[in-house]
């Protein structure tokens, strides 16, 4: 089995992980948590969004957050844009990478932007023109690589010719959405055989969900296929609101630990995420969904 000798990790606790909870989190809580993130050896670290605040008040206050944050060096700080408007108040805040999001399911595309994929894409391009004409990288997102609540099943040549006309764009990288957590290892593969023919590996990550308890194993199924890119929540924050029991994103604590344990190298301090996991959780009054996460706080527990 030959895996990648290093993994890139994506956070994207403070801004997917966020965006559903229907307390509002205060924006010092957002902040503190970016910069303690920041400090874990993390390289990017999604910081919100600049969507409409009717649809998604959490991220409200992204400019806030962007104007408070302490931006640690080599660290990217990227925010969701659904249009030029979005842009504009990126880059008004300073954001130096955005992302833009559409879906391989029309009906979950209408439904999450309201616009069907085409509109997406015909949308997406004055932003990523007008965003890479000032030096800013767009990251695109594809939601329902595999399975939608709504269509089911998603034909991998949908997936590979969206992710396609992303990359014409201009996008520099295709995060793949397994976004209510239904897909398995095969699915994964079957996918990535897919989807890298028009689009090299190396600009391709995953991001999965684990509402099924699938994700460490479709990521795992992704490194065999030359992936090196994986998204992933601190302390398993999130969740698509569509997914029945949807259980949130891949836990970043439980991705780092089976990396380390494979000796995959990321830059990532597993103790100072676990803690920083900790924090946000005691914010929001739960338990990390982490298990790692769970287990070194029992250790710490017994030691004591």
């Amino acid at each position: 089995m030959r895996l990648p000798r290093s993994v890139k990790l994506v956070e994207v606790g403070p801004r997917d992980g966020l965006q559903n909870e229907r307390t509002t989190v205060p924006t010092a809580i957002k902040v503190e948590l970016i910069d303690r993130l920041g400090k874990t050896g993390l390289k990017v670290i999604e910081a919100g969004s600049f969507v409409s605040k009717k649809w998604v008040p959490q991220m409200a206050d992204t400019a806030d957050v962007m104007a408070r944050i302490a931006r640690a060096p080599g660290v990217s700080y990227p925010v969701l844009v659904p249009n030029l408007t979005g842009l504009e108040a990126a880059l008004a805040a300073g954001a130096k990478e955005i992302a833009v999001f559409t879906a391989a399911s029309e009906t979950f595309c209408k439904k999450n932007i309201n616009c069907s994929i085409a509109e997406s894409l015909t949308r997406y391009e004055p932003v990523v023109a007008a965003a890479r004409g000032k030096s800013i990288a767009v990251r695109g997102y594809i939601s329902c690589v595999l399975w939608c609540p709504y269509e089911g099943r998603i034909q991998e040549d949908a997936v590979a010719d969206i992710a396609k006309q992303l990359l014409s764009l201009g996008c520099y990288e295709i995060s793949l959405g397994e976004t209510i957590g239904k897909g398995t290892p095969l699915e994964a593969q079957r996918l990535i055989d897919t989807v890298s023919v028009p689009i090299p590996k190396e600009r391709l990550a995953v991001h999965f969900h684990d509402t099924y308890g699938q994700a460490l194993a479709n990521v795992l199924a992704a490194l065999e296929k030359g992936i090196s890119v994986v998204d992933s929540s601190v302390a398993g924050l999130g969740g698509c609101p569509y997914a029945p029991g949807a259980s949130g994103n891949l836990a970043s604590e439980d991705l780092l630990y089976m990396l380390n344990g494979m000796g995959i190298e990321t830059g990532v301090d597993l103790d100072a995420l676990s803690e920083t996991g900790r924090f946000i959780s005691d914010a929001l009054k739960r338990q990390p969904a982490s298990k790692t996460n769970a287990a070194m706080a029992h250790r710490m527990e017994k030691a004591n």
